[in-house]
């Protein structure tokens, strides 16, 4: 996906700066992962469906350097992605089920047939969003060719896929799962960073 210059700077709730300083601080219990637990929990991890998280992301182009709080709720019918600024008009929701994805903004509501098309319609630049819920988990897309560097012990490192690079910075535990707590990911010029606050996966079908 191709980045162009942003029509709307949607993003704006935090400076770079800050989301750099939440990476040099390890998480919780981060230096406690060991060998073979990303094995032992990959079936687990591969079957969660729902969840709900909040964090940042910040959003960095040739022409701006932009970020937002994010919002994230996911069941296995339905996925709500709010991102939100200091301003009343920096404010987007994006939200899909099953043959209807729509983007809320300050100057309305736009449907297409998937997100990546619908935020480049209307944002300029898109996020593969149909992949992230695997990479938010740590894991690849299903039956699409990638490429997968694990770390000393056994934890992916760096993803390669659909022409991103998705580099795992830190991990975080929750509900006896290891995910990732901040994540990098750069398209040609475009890259995103995703700082996790709160993790909360969910059972059942949501």
């Amino acid at each position: 996906m191709r980045c162009h210059r942003p029509r709307h700077l949607l993003w704006l709730a935090l400076s770079l700066a800050l989301l750099a300083g939440c990476a040099t601080r390890p998480p919780s219990g981060e230096m406690a992962r060991s060998a073979g637990q990303w094995e032992a929990q990959r079936d687990r991890l591969t079957a969660l469906e729902a969840w709900e998280l909040t964090g940042k992301a910040g959003l960095r182009t040739p022409e701006d350097s932009t970020s937002a709080n994010l919002d994230w709720r996911q069941t296995p019918y339905h996925y709500r992605i709010l991102l939100s600024g200091p301003f009343g008009s920096g404010r987007s929701v994006l939200e899909g089920r099953e043959g209807r994805v729509s983007l809320t903004t300050g100057e309305g509501r736009f449907e297409a047939d998937n997100p990546e098309a619908l935020m480049q319609q209307q944002l300029g630049w898109s996020l593969p969003v149909s992949a992230l819920t695997d990479w938010i988990r740590g894991l690849p897309a299903p039956d699409r060719p990638h490429r997968l560097e694990r770390d000393a012990r056994g934890f992916p490192q760096a993803l390669e896929q659909d022409g991103w690079r998705i580099a795992y910075r830190a991990w975080t535990r929750a509900a006896d799962l290891w995910l990732p707590r901040r994540m990098t990911m750069t398209y040609d010029e475009l890259r995103v960073t995703l700082v996790v606050t709160r993790w909360q996966p969910e059972p059942g079908d949501g």
